[in-house]
């Protein structure tokens, strides 16, 4: 429906990804929340649900990383594709990908991680797209940068929550 819509040359919708992030949409609804709270109902709910996304995407991660287990008898290597708020652009601030990462490694998961637009993310191990395909069990996901688009992914377990490698 979202390639359909934005065939309109004034649509331009946007692929739903792991959650909501940015230093605006994630943020700025909360204060006309706190400051008219019986008038912003649908603001809330709707902001409720987003943030629940990014549980959402732990939970399928954790599914996947049991199953490997159990078939494999070993904890999986995750690798997790994408830390920025949005595709192509270097900015972290309030970046579901991030929540999401620093989640799975408070549980205990071993995670490794490709953000082709930075060099250096605080307490987040960064490697090569090639090193995470060479080396990860279950590939994630989380943001669809460009240089995503034509990585080799063969007999790969992979968990794409943004659209990344969609032809």
């Amino acid at each position: 429906m979202i390639n359909i819509a934005n065939c309109h040359p004034r649509v331009n919708i946007l692929n739903p990804g792991p959650g909501v992030g940015g230093h605006c949409i994630a943020v700025d609804p909360w204060f006309i929340i706190s400051s008219s709270p019986e008038k912003s109902n649908l603001i809330k709910t709707a902001r409720d649900v987003n943030n629940k996304k990014t549980e959402w995407v732990v939970e399928k991660i954790k599914e996947s990383a049991k199953k490997f287990n159990f078939q494999n008898n070993k904890k999986p290597l995750i690798g997790c594709f994408g830390l920025t708020f949005k595709p192509d652009i270097d900015d972290i601030r309030e970046s579901p990908a991030i929540s999401i990462i620093k989640k799975l490694i408070l549980d205990d998961y071993e995670i490794i991680c490709c953000e082709p637009n930075l060099n250096f993310i605080k307490d987040i191990n960064l490697n090569s797209s090639k090193h995470l395909i060479d080396n990860c069990d279950i590939l994630v996901f989380l943001v669809a940068h460009k240089q995503f688009k034509n990585l080799n992914l063969q007999n790969k377990k992979i968990l794409d929550f943004c659209n990344a490698i969609k032809q």
